[in-house]
């Protein structure tokens, strides 16, 4: 069932009621964090047994990319805007652009067998993405977890604890990072983020759209060789 229809039905970032009530730098140049929503991208859950070869296989070659098989890089091709990241033994979040989530999970379900399961989790989900000189900052005042660069790389990606919540920590390149939110908690870690990065200059930047010349690029890819 395609859950994000095209069409009359309204959709809402889960951010869509969230206030900003600090604080804000006048331009993405004058701030030490920028901040940014991505949302309606795809989001799909992907649960399986990693040491099957055709699993494996077959999962590659919808989404043209190696299953990372350990904690650590994201299998990440950023000119399709398509992700892969372990986040336990048997189970893996893909993401890609908006509106193929449906075509991916199709795709996946007609190359895989066995004992496997894909769920469309996309509009449970959404995706920040923060920049600029101060976010590694920003995230000590947010997580335990160690984000020097010794400990956490260009690439890889984590789920911890964020605030008094939780999130899925992605490190893109050296002053782009990404946190994959909760719906029940993006309004929250929303306003604590703003809260936390007030002190080294926060901006908003308005929420990156999504393009159909790349949904038809990311189609041809999950549809591949079917």
């Amino acid at each position: 069932m395609d859950l994000n229809p095209r069409g009359a039905v309204k959709s809402e970032s889960p951010l869509a009621m969230a206030r900003v009530n600090v604080a804000l730098a006048s331009s993405a140049r004058d701030a030490g964090v920028v901040v940014r929503e991505k949302p309606f991208l795809g989001h799909l859950v992907l649960r399986g047994n990693a040491q099957d070869e055709a699993f494996r296989g077959g999962v590659e070659r919808v989404l043209g990319l190696a299953l990372p098989l350990a904690l650590g890089p994201v299998a990440r091709d950023e000119s399709r805007g398509v992700s892969i990241q372990w986040m336990s033994p048997d189970e893996w979040l893909i993401v890609v652009p908006a509106g193929l989530e449906f075509e991916a999970e199709a795709a996946l379900r007609r190359e895989l067998s066995g004992h496997y399961a894909v769920m469309n989790t996309s509009g449970g989900q959404t995706v920040l993405e923060l920049t600029g000189p101060k976010v590694r900052e920003l995230l000590m005042k947010c997580t335990p977890y160690d984000v020097h660069p010794r400990a956490f790389p260009v690439g890889k990606g984590i789920s911890s604890v964020f605030a008094k919540g939780s999130a899925v920590i992605r490190r893109v390149d050296e002053e782009r990072w990404e946190l994959v939110i909760r719906r029940s908690f993006a309004d929250y870690l929303y306003s604590w983020i703003l809260d936390a990065a007030e002190e080294f200059g926060v901006f908003v930047a308005p929420a990156e759209p999504a393009g159909s010349a790349e949904r038809r690029i990311v189609r041809e890819v999950a549809v591949e060789g079917h």
